[in-house]
């Protein structure tokens, strides 16, 4: 059993009973066929909005909940992961995780009114974009490219692996507004569906997150007005360097609650489950190995909850962001994988959560910043 956790109070445990009905009645029913359609159905973001899971930030005067406190974004992420549906919830996280930082730090007074009523009801999904085929971890790379014209920025180029990319109403895109300048040249604008010249390629296919719409988006001479320029021209570079310790926790945080929940389900069958007339967990090999990952897990959930407090209190750095994201996305697989070897050959058939759970946790090393990426940036905060 795990240890019990002093993150959270009292609302935060009332909020995870509201989430953990949402995702038992709006999401865990519809999962299979949300996989098998590779996009979940729009109207559960419309249906997260009503049940409060949007916007939990955004100031009441604009329909929000008022409460700029990460411990409630973390219970939505643990309870779509302890359901075993961390694909078809995505689409709720990175909104309220990523996407809802930038509006709610950079948004003028006429942005704030235009747009965050939308971002709390979830008639305006989010996303950002700044990946591009030739443009990764090396964001100052991008070649996506803005140029003033008059009270509009023309935009030309292309986005790729873009989470929320078929669903999404509101893109924050990462451009280039001034092509000779490196990391500033790069400012943020919101691009929204509808507008002439942008155009959605195909909605990617995956080896996990099948109910999550990863996309292709391509700029052929949109026109964009000044007024959703989003912070300063030239800062967007440093707004989303800025903005990355809690995206990085966002998915440390859903890493350490999906490999819990591995640890469960795996817990669970080894007990039950019977081999040469005893249970498969009274054998010493399985034995350790469960000893062995619920040290770890919690030794990490103690390091996850210690970050969730430092966000809170603003003194999370990109550093310890990075050691976070990328020690414990490692551990996630590691769990997982050996979870689904304490299953045998029933860990490979679908009808077994652990089987998603190792699609579904692979990319947690790569997006986000690769394990390589984290490590050269706690590297050069030790001075090498």
């Amino acid at each position: 059993m795990a240890p019990a956790r002093a993150l959270f109070e009292s609302d935060h445990e009332l909020f995870r009973e509201s989430a953990r009905e949402f995702v038992a009645r709006e999401v865990v029913p519809n999962v299979t066929k949300w996989e098998e359609a590779g996009i979940v159905d729009r109207d559960l973001f419309n249906k997260a909005g009503d049940a409060g899971l949007l916007g939990m930030a955004v100031p009441e005067s604009h329909g929000g909940g008022g409460v700029n406190d990460f411990r409630f974004n973390a219970v939505i992420v643990e309870e779509l992961m302890y359901a075993d549906a961390f694909g078809s919830g995505m689409c709720i996280t990175l909104h309220n995780d990523v996407v809802l930082p930038y509006f709610l730090e950079l948004c003028t007074d006429e942005q704030k009114d235009r747009w965050f009523p939308g971002l709390v009801t979830g008639d305006q999904m989010g996303a950002i974009a700044m990946t591009e085929p030739g443009a990764g971890s090396d964001l100052a790379g991008i070649q996506t490219s803005a140029i003033r014209d008059g009270d509009s920025y023309i935009v030309n180029g292309s986005k790729t692996f873009i989470t929320n990319g078929i669903n999404s109403e509101l893109i924050i895109t990462a451009v280039k507004t001034d092509p000779a300048q490196q990391h500033s040249g790069m400012s943020l604008l919101v691009l929204e569906s509808g507008m002439e010249g942008f155009t959605r390629g195909r909605n990617l296919e995956k080896i996990g997150l099948h109910a999550q719409d990863t996309a292709e988006l391509f700029f052929d001479d949109v026109r964009v007005p000044a007024e959703n320029l989003l912070g300063g021209e030239g800062r967007g570079f440093f707004h989303l360097t800025d903005n990355l310790p809690q995206e990085r926790l966002s998915l440390t945080t859903g890493s350490i609650a999906h490999a819990q929940a591995a640890f469960d389900w795996t817990l669970e069958y080894v007990k039950e489950r019977n081999a040469f007339g005893q249970p498969v967990g009274s054998f010493q090999t399985v034995k350790h190995t469960m000893a062995e990952m619920r040290t770890e897990l919690d030794i990490a959930q103690t390091y996850v909850d210690s970050q969730i407090l430092a966000l809170n209190a603003g003194v999370l750095t990109p550093e310890e962001a990075a050691k976070s994201k990328w020690w414990v996305t490692e551990l996630e697989n590691s769990v997982i994988t050996r979870c689904l070897q304490l299953f045998g050959g029933w860990g490979y058939m679908e009808e077994y959560p652990i089987a998603r759970a190792f699609r579904d946790a692979r990319v947690q090393t790569i997006y986000g910043g690769t394990t390589e990426i984290m490590k050269e940036i706690v590297g050069r905060s030790l001075g090498l």
